[in-house]
């Protein structure tokens, strides 16, 4: 699997995102009775923010992810934890698959999301805060190497606040990788 990133544009790609952000798989986004006029305001606030940032992953030429990176330390997280130089907060929603879901196709497009992010300059660490009850995405972001910190409070929930370095990242690629080949044969 092969993903690209670009930006979002608010407004032209609202319906598509008010599609996934309003179907029950993606309730931790908290968005489900959002509007389409909801979804340009938000996407259209975060992308003018100046520090929080969307992208659109492309598989090929399909819509396959929806990510956004942004500054912790302009967030409410800098009032949970001690921002360090070189870490970058992100938040990510894959698509509803199209067909049968397939097998590993999460941790790809995080993988892919990850290795975009430690491809920045001076970015060292990135920082999650999923909802504490969303279990699946917090076996993930382990397996991606990210080391939980404990539960935060925040405005808008109560989420579990985990860190991945580059050094842990590249340690669980590998052991995924090796995980792969094992499997094989």
């Amino acid at each position: 699997m092969s993903f690209t990133f670009r930006c979002l544009d608010a407004v032209h790609d609202a319906p598509l995102l008010h599609s996934w952000v309003t179907k029950p798989y993606a309730s931790f986004w908290g968005m489900l009775t959002a509007s389409l006029d909801d979804v340009v305001e938000e996407y259209s606030r975060i992308q003018s923010s100046g520090h929080h940032h969307a992208l659109l992953g492309l598989e090929g030429d399909e819509p396959a992810f929806l990510m956004e990176e942004y500054q912790p330390d302009a967030s409410p997280l800098a009032a949970v934890y001690a921002v360090q130089p070189g870490d970058i907060g992100m938040h990510l929603l894959v698509a509803p698959p199209l067909g049968q879901p397939r097998s590993g196709y999460t941790a790809a497009v995080m993988t892919a999301v990850l290795e975009h992010l430690f491809q920045k300059p001076g970015i060292e660490r990135v920082v999650v805060e999923p909802d504490a009850r969303n279990t699946k995405i917090h076996a993930l972001n382990e397996r991606l190497g990210f080391q939980p910190a404990g539960v935060v409070d925040l405005p808008d929930k109560q989420a579990l606040l985990s860190f991945c370095t580059r050094a842990d990242f590249h340690v669980a690629r590998e052991l995924i990788k090796h995980d792969l080949q094992g499997a094989t044969l």
